[in-house]
């Protein structure tokens, strides 16, 4: 085994940085847009502090910012604004009603059915939309058929996983790894020419989690097994005796330590409603119009000593505690709610959409949180909201589009224009399998169709955009980059191939796409896909043998994104949705990676080597 040379100190501060860039980009305490920037930016410093000569000429540092105009990010963002006007439009509605049906019919060929329809439209369009899509109808389903949602919701989100590596445009990955390989001088790889290996394995996946997943997943519990309503509202009327006669609203609301919320005042005679400033003062007969739970009211109504009354009648065991035409909802956060990043304080949540949120869940489980805290909460993409709400004002968020929501209701949004959105997709995939257009440019002109059309505003593509999708990115393209020219990825190379001399290239390959697998499985694709790249293509110079498998391997090898939760978001909008737990993700998706990885790495042996 002959151990490469040293390279030099520019190449050393190059791994040295990439370990460091890894080890954030894992880190769940820092936003990820925060650590893929501050990766850009110690790459320019650097290259500005110590200067480093390529071909005799000094690498600037201002050309690490080229991702930001890179054809692979322009067509990554390009695709989920696409992606995102066939969830605005509801184009894709007519299929989710037909997989409703057809579930009422015959469970397991609904399955079947539901997972070759995932994989083969996230072929085509970001992952997102379609668990967006299928994610409420499937749960919709389990709530009405009273059936358990585990067999149904986690085999579903990896097949889009699956079907999403069938074609250069299926995921941001595959963009990325065909962008980088055609900027290092290869041939550009076209949309379908590596799909023969890829639906191959596709078919493998889909067998297994139509056959065996779903007998390895144990019955999970999602947090809306309970339709019923949580929150009632109710008054408290202030009795002559009661010591909150006299009393302003700011001393009443320090007697429940601040954990009551007052609606409205209603003073008679005439029960006009007045306004709970901190300083009005309470007299006997005002109604206080209160929600919460009912072991709270109760405690409310003890402490302020006043008297509950629902409606009309005093609470008592002859007239209960009611919430008429309250229902309860789940809210899946995704990029284009709005909420990412902020807390339902600062956007006014309550407000602007008359709805109470009861209870946070994140990580596939609700977060120990008291009620009063949940609006100080920063919300992440994932995370589900469980609120509540009258009918009508459900139905009024779902129109917004930019929630994902889960009801009891398999009524979904569809407009006119879902047809015009199928258009655009099908003809910018069309235009760019056939070389017409490149599908940078093809994409880009069906976003003006969109435009035009009045299918998405300008607010709906901001909303549509992803930040950390975009930064992560740049900074990886910027990462790899440098890599290369400084000589970093050429060291690795040598120490990989010195590592693994005793392997035949077909065993180099397998063990190349491996290292992809389990570092895609720990921090961003995206980022294991761009490092990679320079890699596997430097592997492939030191063997002496074709380039392209080797690509391929870091392309399949990075989208292998099934044995934990946070390696894909999807994974984390499906693991909430269904409270699955970190386990289950392992017990199902690494069995996945590791017959992925055999089947692949005997279909590129065969096929290219």
């Amino acid at each position: 085994m002959n151990i490469p040379d040293i390279p030099n100190n520019h190449a050393l501060a190059m791994l040295l940085i990439t370990v460091i860039a890894l080890y954030f980009f894992r880190r769940d305490d820092i936003p990820l847009e925060t650590s893929s920037l501050s990766v850009l930016v110690l790459l320019c410093l650097v290259f500005t502090i110590f200067p480093f000569e390529v071909n005799d000429q000094m690498l600037e540092p201002s050309s690490l910012f080229f991702g930001f105009g890179h054809e692979a990010l322009v067509t990554v963002c390009a695709l989920m604004i696409i992606g995102h006007a066939l969830v605005r439009t509801g184009a894709l509605v007519p299929v989710g009603r037909n997989l409703a049906k057809l579930w009422k019919i015959s469970p397991a060929l609904s399955l079947l059915i539901t997972l070759i329809i995932a994989g083969t439209l996230s072929a085509f369009v970001n992952n997102t939309p379609i668990v967006v899509l299928l994610l409420p109808i499937l749960a919709n389903v389990a709530l009405r058929t009273k059936t358990d949602t585990s067999p149904m919701l986690l085999p579903m989100g990896l097949a889009t996983l699956v079907g999403g590596m069938t074609t250069t445009i299926g995921t941001s990955t595959n963009l990325l790894v065909v962008s980088v390989a055609s900027d290092m001088g290869l041939p550009r790889i076209g949309m379908f020419d590596f799909s023969l290996p890829a639906v191959i394995a596709a078919t493998v996946a889909i067998a297994y989690l139509w056959i065996v997943a779903p007998k390895l997943l144990p019955k999970r519990s999602p947090s809306l097994a309970d339709t019923s309503p949580r929150l009632f509202s109710a008054y408290l009327n202030i009795n002559e005796d009661s010591i909150s006669n006299g009393k302003t609203v700011a001393e009443v609301l320090k007697l429940t330590d601040d954990q009551m919320t007052i609606q409205s005042i209603q003073r008679s005679p005439h029960y006009r409603n007045v306004r709970p400033f901190p300083d009005t003062v309470l007299r006997e007969g005002d109604r206080l119009h209160v929600k919460d739970y009912p072991d709270q009211l109760k405690e409310f109504e003890s402490v302020i000593q006043a008297t509950m009354f629902s409606g009309a009648h005093k609470v008592d065991e002859n007239h209960p505690l009611n919430a008429e035409k309250q229902m309860l909802a789940e809210i899946v956060v995704i990029q284009a709610s709005g909420l990412v990043g902020r807390t339902l304080r600062d956007v006014q949540f309550a407000k602007r959409y008359g709805i109470s949120v009861v209870a946070l869940h994140r990580d596939g489980k609700a977060m120990e949180i008291g009620r009063s805290s949940i609006g100080n909460m920063i919300i992440h993409t994932g995370d589900v909201l469980l609120v509540q709400g009258e009918a009508e004002q459900i139905d009024e968020l779902k129109e917004n589009r930019g929630f994902l929501i889960i009801d009891g209701a398999a009524d979904l949004p569809y407009s006119k224009k879902a047809p015009i959105a199928l258009g655009v997709l099908f003809g910018v995939v069309t235009v760019a399998a056939l070389g017409i257009l490149p599908i940078a440019i093809s994409s880009i002109c069906g976003i003006v169709v969109l435009l035009a059309t009045k299918c998405l505003s300008w607010e709906d593509i901001s909303s549509a955009l992803s930040s950390q999708v975009i930064l992560i990115v740049v900074a990886s393209l910027a990462l790899g980059s440098a890599m290369m020219q400084t000589g970093g990825a050429e060291y690795i190379a040598q120490m990989f191939v010195a590592l693994a001399f005793d392997l035949p290239p077909a065993g180099i390959l397998s063990a190349l796409m491996l290292m992809l697998a389990v570092l895609t499985n720990i921090v961003s694709n995206n980022a294991a896909a761009v490092i990679g790249t320079p890699i596997a293509i430097s592997v492939a110079t030191q063997l002496n043998v074709p380039v392209e498998p080797f690509i391929l391997a870091v392309l399949f090898g990075a989208n292998l994104s099934y044995a934990t939760p946070m390696a894909y978001k999807t994974n984390i909008l499906v693991m909430n949705a269904g409270g699955y737990q970190f386990s289950d993700f392992v017990r199902v998706g690494l069995p996945l990676v590791i017959l992925m990885w055999i089947t692949l790495s005997c279909l590129l042996t065969w096929l290219y080597l």
